[in-house]
């Protein structure tokens, strides 16, 4: 055997070898093999309800969450924090954190609904034990600030989590669809805004603008705009590199999101993804006349120029009739008719 022979032989066997190491490098094994899947909901689950973000409002935001699992035909454990309060947060971070180890850990629950978002998830991220929740693989949901979270496992561990509806919000019809197709039949779906055209000759609520025309493919990867950019420069962010990124806003100025889309491409993010999705930016209006750029003008001036296929005014974000999208998977979008097509079941 020559040389270059026996290298590539090496190289071949090493390659065979199972991996064992720390968080960060788990990291880099979870890109370069299959992502980590939860398992199908079924009625009669169990699913874990947890607030490590901001406390909750009122006891009745746990009844609602929980009849809205009871719907579905789960049963609910309830993290052991999730009444208490810590300023704005739902407890300490030992106490959030005990609840999120605990509903990963424990072998009855199915899948970990968070009940809202607000502020503070991110907190957690550099005490996290990823290595027992790598092996203890579940579906995550939430949005908003659990963006912290789902961003997190995908990096570190290559989880796919799922950016949609908290216990808190609004479950309308569309919502519960979106959750039984993903979550209990683990369908491959494909999404577009829902018709709203009601008596009107064409649709006046929830239209896309397409940025760039075109179809492209690629991990689907994305949440909330404050979050991400919060997170540029920390080992909680995933590699870009040939993704579909999509975001989404709320109470932000248009000079804020303008400063967060800078972030990004200061970070070289934007400059790695093959296509991009802009959800909802609820209640980011100029605050006065034409004195700051509006949300067209922002995506004009970085999204635009990357050519890549782009669209923005996708239901993604902080309004009722959400999309519900696995994170880490690989998708198809259509910017022009403003879909988005999942390719790879989320779940086993």
């Amino acid at each position: 055997m020559d040389k270059r022979s026996f290298i590539k032989a090496i190289g071949l066997g090493l390659a065979s070898v199972p991996f064992f190491g720390n968080s960060e490098a788990m990291a880099t094994a979870a890109q370069l093999k299959n992502l980590l899947k939860g398992k199908v909901l079924k009625a009669g689950d169990t699913i874990g309800l947890i607030t490590p973000a901001s406390a909750l409002p009122d006891e009745e935001s746990i009844t609602i969450c929980k009849d809205v699992m009871a719907y579905f035909g789960f049963k609910v454990k309830e993290g052991k924090y999730i009444r208490e309060r810590y300023g704005n947060l739902a407890g300490t971070d030992a106490q959030r954190l005990e609840d999120l180890h605990a509903m990963f850990r424990d072998k009855e629950v199915a899948g970990i609904l968070c009940i809202r978002g607000g502020a503070g998830a991110s907190r957690l991220l550099h005490k996290i034990d990823y290595d027992m929740i790598a092996k203890n693989p579940k579906a995550l949901i939430g949005y908003s600030d659990i963006t912290a979270l789902i961003m997190a496992f995908q990096a570190k561990i290559g989880l796919v989590t799922f950016h949609g509806p908290v216990g808190t919000s609004t479950w309308s019809n569309y919502v519960a669809k979106g959750f039984t197709e993903q979550l209990m039949e683990n369908k491959l779906v494909t999404y577009s805004n829902p018709d709203k055209k009601g008596d009107n000759v064409v649709q006046y609520k929830d239209r896309i603008t397409t940025i760039n025309p075109g179809v492209v493919e690629g991990k689907f990867l994305g949440g909330n705009l404050t979050l991400i950019s919060g997170l540029c420069g920390s080992p909680y962010l995933p590699d870009f590199k040939d993704s579909i990124l999509f975001l989404e806003e709320i109470n932000e100025s248009p000079e804020k999101v303008d400063r967060m889309f800078c972030q990004l491409m200061n970070a070289g993010i934007l400059s790695q993804i093959k296509g991009f999705v802009f959800g909802k930016c609820t209640d980011c209006s100029p605050s006065a006349g034409y004195g700051s750029l509006n949300l067209d003008q922002i995506l004009r001036d970085y999204i635009k120029p990357l050519n890549i296929p782009s669209y923005s005014g996708a239901v993604i974000g902080h309004v009722s009739d959400q999309f519900l999208l696995p994170v880490g998977v690989k998708a198809r979008i259509d910017a022009s008719k403003g879909t988005i097509e999942f390719l790879e079941k989320a779940l086993v």
